[in-house]
């Protein structure tokens, strides 16, 4: 009995993968094992960064209040906590953006606060 290989799967398989590698540089992109290694590695650096960058925004809009809020003569400490005291709805996101694109906006909101 003759051999059975799934040649057409196979093929789809290292095509999915091939496909994924593009735009890498030198055998990266048309070697199958070394592509299949450096698609295997950057699916793993998206799964972990997918994460990671929700933590990095968090850290830049809390730098962006603390700037917006110590010429006021808060931190940023003091402001979140007069915030939540006052009942007042913004996250951190809105208040940074609010810091950056509207600043009279935002002063109006520290002087709710104050």
């Amino acid at each position: 009995m003759p051999r059975s290989v799934n040649s057409v799967a196979s093929r789809e398989r290292r095509k999915k993968v091939l496909k994924l590698a593009k735009g890498n540089f030198l055998a990266r992109r048309n070697v199958w094992t070394v592509a299949k290694n450096t698609v295997e590695k950057g699916l793993t650096y998206a799964y972990r960064d997918r994460r990671t960058k929700k933590r990095n925004f968090r850290s830049l809009w809390i730098q962006r209040i603390n700037a917006a809020v110590r010429p006021q003569g808060l931190t940023y400490s003091v402001f979140v906590s007069k915030l939540s005291a006052k009942g007042v709805q913004l996250n951190r996101k809105v208040l940074a953006d609010l810091a950056m694109n509207h600043p009279e906006a935002f002063e109006a909101v520290v002087n709710t606060v104050k």
